[in-house]
């Protein structure tokens, strides 16, 4: 009965979420989608909290951005938007493709996950997006914690000579990473790269290329988190 009950409370749920804030064409549809922003995608915490580092001369880290962060991302010589949450139809992103409009910014889509490993091609595609997006640039997904971690740690390996450590370090709390969590599978990615390393010091691209092997490296993760 009480699964029964929770389970029509969450379809309710879902459907409300995704009842509403995919437009912004019109006034009402705009207060509409901010509604959304706000209450489905917790952007008024964003906007106070927005999870904002510089990496290096040409980087920047951060959670979701606001319309109201664009003129400090202005400021900051933000020139590119890589968007680790991926093409949506939702408010989130309907103000993002907006605001990097009127702020003269190219924004990158490319979708990552957090508690799945992709496949080899997808972190090579994201180097060379890194590599070759007009600077300096910011990327980002929703929290700012566990995609845009990995993704601020592949490039400063592969861009500028960081060493595991310094990547260890993007996947932290201070980022509002939690290791322990099912996003570990990321801090389990950095590790099998630095055991390999030990022994053959290649490049983080060369690894990716050569020797990531996203099931074993699940496969190990899962297995020490039911110990």
């Amino acid at each position: 009965m009480f699964k029964t009950l929770y389970a029509k409370i969450k379809r309710r749920e879902r459907a409300w979420k995704n009842g509403f804030g995919m437009d912004i064409s019109t006034p009402e549809g705009r207060r509409a989608a901010r509604r959304h922003n706000n209450l489905v995608d917790h952007a008024f915490l964003r906007r106070i909290l927005p999870n904002r580092y510089q990496l290096s001369p040409d980087a920047w880290r951060s959670n979701q951005p606001d319309p109201v962060h664009f003129p400090a991302l202005q400021a900051a010589g933000i020139k590119t938007v890589i968007n680790l949450r991926g093409e949506d139809i939702y408010s989130y992103y309907l103000f993002e493709v907006e605001a990097c409009h009127d702020f003269g910014m190219t924004l990158i889509n490319h979708k990552m996950r957090a508690r799945f490993l992709k496949e080899r091609e997808r972190y090579l595609e994201l180097l060379d997006i890194m590599e070759q997006a007009e600077k300096p640039f910011l990327i980002h997904c929703k929290s700012g914690a566990d995609r845009t971690g990995i993704a601020a740690a592949l490039y400063l390996l592969d861009q500028c000579g960081a060493s595991i450590d310094e990547a260890r370090a993007q996947l932290s709390l201070k980022y509002a990473h939690q290791r322990w969590s099912k996003a570990g599978i990321l801090d389990a990615m950095i590790e099998a790269y630095a055991e390999y390393h030990k022994n053959d010091p290649i490049s983080i691209r060369d690894w990716l290329e050569q020797h990531y092997d996203p099931e074993a490296i699940t496969q190990a993760f899962q297995a020490k988190r039911k110990k």
